[in-house]
């Protein structure tokens, strides 16, 4: 059980703060040391650069520890691998990056994928857009990251497989913009990636998800359409569907809102395949936000305008109150009233156990694919409008 102090401080935080300060002063004076041999790396850069090359190559292609996109040679595409944080061998795990640099200066534009590891459609759409563009005919630079959480990518899971305290799976979604220093591996690649690669080469931020195993969605943009650099960005996309609302601190695109880089979240429907489909849609919407923002030119593609779009501020969830096989009454982008009927759910003998009512007039933004569920699980997200402030919304990114 918990044990209080006086002031109220619970003796595990006491202990996890203790190791924090302690890590902290140890990270000082071993990255003393560290930043000498990497001075002495230096050079196989730009000594007046922030790019540190580590003398490493994989596969053929050189390892940064840092990147500054100015210091690459405008025309041409690079890749690279980032040095990202340490295993429990001391190893490191290493994430892809592209770098398409324009033969002109001009906006510097970042695309990740990968932040859950069993989110394919995202990484595929990443790589369609970057396969599109030429450096030679842009004016400023995409760089793309598609794995950014390579042990779950490594396992086709959401959650990063934590071995530091025993094994646990954390969402590595909810780290950012994390902490060099950190308890937790997850924590400390967030900050090293955002800190080292990510924040310092972005003008505008776009980190693509889709639905989570077991859950899907439909193609939809997520960002706080209060912020008129988003809005114009996420408008720009051919999708049916528009959640505005900031969401959950600690998640990548708030990250870079709070060091006032302008960035949202689109979903691509179901994790753990591709959907050509739905890939179509938002490789042809972040083609024309990289017009928009003059990196290419040519004309628009499809838009919002071009498209009947619901554009929703929350998201209203419907759990599973029992176990059992569970038959979904409406499909992805339908409309429904309060009170209508959207599910219901069998046990083994065929007997209906529950039924499950919408509380909100809406349209459905999400739904439980696994056939079978337990009490507790999200069957149904539905989106509408709330009126009066906004809360903190759960949804299945």
């Amino acid at each position: 059980m918990p044990e209080k102090s006086a002031k109220g401080i619970d003796r595990r935080d006491l202990i996890m703060a203790s190791i924090a300060t302690v890590g902290s002063a140890a990270a000082v004076a071993v990255n003393a040391g560290a930043a000498n041999a990497q001075g002495a790396a230096t050079p196989l850069g730009n000594p007046a650069s922030g790019t540190v090359y580590t003398g490493d190559v994989i596969e053929g292609k050189k390892v940064v520890s840092a990147l500054d996109v100015n210091d690459l040679e405008p025309g041409k595409k690079h890749r690279l691998y980032f040095q990202g944080v340490e295993m429990p061998t001391g190893q490191h795990w290493y994430v892809s990056v592209t770098v398409a640099k324009g033969a002109k200066p001009g906006k510097r534009g970042v695309l990740t994928s990968g932040v859950h590891g069993d989110e394919m459609s995202s990484v595929h759409t990443v790589q369609t857009v970057m396969n599109q563009l030429d450096p030679a005919q842009m004016s400023g630079t995409v760089m793309a990251v598609t794995d950014v959480s390579r042990p779950a990518l490594e396992s086709m899971q959401r959650r990063w497989p934590n071995q530091g305290r025993g094994i646990d799976l954390i969402d590595m979604n909810r780290e950012w913009p994390g902490n060099e220093n950190g308890a937790t591996a997850p924590s400390r690649h967030a900050g090293v990636l955002f800190k080292r690669l990510l924040r310092p080469n972005a003008d505008f931020a776009i980190d693509f998800h889709t639905g989570t195993t077991g859950f899907e969605v439909t193609a939809f943009n997520i960002g706080g359409m209060d912020v008129p650099e988003v809005k114009a960005m996420v408008e720009l996309y051919p999708v049916g569907q528009i959640f505005d609302n900031h969401v959950y601190p600690g998640v990548l695109h708030n990250a870079f809102m709070d060091a006032g880089i302008p960035s949202f979240t689109p979903e691509i429907g179901a994790a753990r395949v591709l959907d050509p489909e739905m890939i179509s849609l938002f490789v042809e919407g972040t083609m024309n936000v990289l017009k928009h923002h003059g990196i290419v030119a040519g004309p628009m593609g499809r838009t919002g305008k071009d498209v009947t779009v619901f554009v929703g501020n929350s998201a209203y969830p419907i759990l599973a109150t029992a176990g059992g096989l569970v038959e979904h009454l409406v499909k992805l982008n339908d409309k429904v009233e309060a009170g209508q009927k959207v599910a219901i759910q069998r046990n083994s003998f065929g007997e209906v156990i529950a039924e499950y009512t919408s509380g909100v007039a809406g349209e459905i933004t999400g739904q439980r694919s696994d056939a079978m569920s337990e009490p507790g699980n999200p069957l149904v997200f539905i989106l509408f409008n709330k009126p009066g402030p906004k809360d903190v919304q759960v949804y299945p990114e």
